[in-house]
């Protein structure tokens, strides 16, 4: 194993998290901490690729299964959850191996970001509005920075970027270095690099292998309890839960699904190809990869 500590990042589908384990399982010592924002819900299990319970039992795992599905989980949760995860694997003596796809999550730990303060009752209100396009316009008047960095698509991101800018009285961008600060890190980041021809197949046959496992009924006893605004978006679920609550077929929302997962994971490449400090292996040579690191 390298010197370094490793991320290992990349689009959802992208092949990262079975790379991570073969690597964990070759080298001793080695364990695996999820930069995945929706893989810290319990029983959210199937539709976010969680690794399976023998997975975790050959691997120890961390910062999966953290809140159940009704409860709010931050990036400065995230933050804390990782810190405790980190002092766990150097008291073992452990190697840690930090491998996910939430661009925030992993910028929050690598970089030490620090988020701006939490307006609960400003982020209710502006939930209110089910416009985003006009959330967009609104944010460009009066953080013209700030939203163009960011897609006029990107409810979640735009709405949290008025509430601090409309809670703090100052711009959402000014706060911290910014997203577009790059310094050292004491880590090796490393990027899976996929055509997106080949990640929409990988994508279409994920729905297809989770559906065959059962991810309809993991949607089906979700829907039956109540989900966080966070949860209740995650995709794949948001629109299985449509299907559920008898909106749409299932054809509908699978079709839906994947076109949604596919956009994500577009956006997810260019937030990671702005990164400078990215190693980039092509998707086909994750093979030479594992045995790059494993031998080290």
């Amino acid at each position: 194993m390298c010197e370094r500590p490793v991320v290992l990042l990349g689009p959802t589908a992208s092949g990262k998290s079975a790379c991570a384990l073969e690597i964990a399982r070759r080298v001793e010592r080695v364990e695996l901490l999820s930069a995945d924002s929706m893989q810290v819900y319990r029983q959210m299990n199937i539709g976010t690729a969680k690794p399976s319970a023998q997975e975790q039992s050959e691997v120890r795992h961390h910062l999966i299964d953290l809140v159940e599905p009704d409860q709010p989980f931050s990036l400065v949760d995230y933050q804390t959850a990782y810190d405790a995860a980190l002092l766990e694997i150097q008291e073992r003596d452990a190697i840690p191996l930090l491998v996910g796809g939430t661009g925030l999550y992993l910028r929050a730990v690598i970089d030490r970001l620090t988020p701006p303060p939490r307006f609960n009752d400003i982020a209710a209100e502006l939930e209110k509005n089910g416009d985003t396009e006009s959330l967009h316009r609104r944010l460009r008047e009066l953080d013209p920075t700030g939203a163009a960095r960011m897609e006029a698509t990107n409810r979640r991101r735009i709405i949290r970027a008025l509430e601090v800018t409309l809670g703090t009285g100052k711009p959402f961008s000014s706060f911290g270095p910014g997203l577009d600060n790059y310094p050292e890190v004491p880590y090796r980041i490393i990027g899976i690099d996929i055509s997106r021809q080949h990640l929409d197949q990988r994508i279409s046959e994920r729905y297809a292998q989770q559906m065959e496992a059962g991810f309809l009924d993991e949607v089906q006893a979700l829907s039956e309890g109540d989900l966080s605004h966070t949860a209740a978006q995650a995709l794949g679920y948001k629109e299985l839960l449509c299907h559920v609550r008898g909106e749409i077929s299932l054809d509908e929302a699978l079709e839906v699904a994947v076109r949604r997962t596919k956009r994500f994971a577009r956006r997810q490449q260019r937030w990671f190809r702005r990164d400078p400090r990215v190693e980039w292996v092509e998707h086909g040579e994750i093979s030479t990869l594992i045995n790059e690191i494993s031998s080290q």
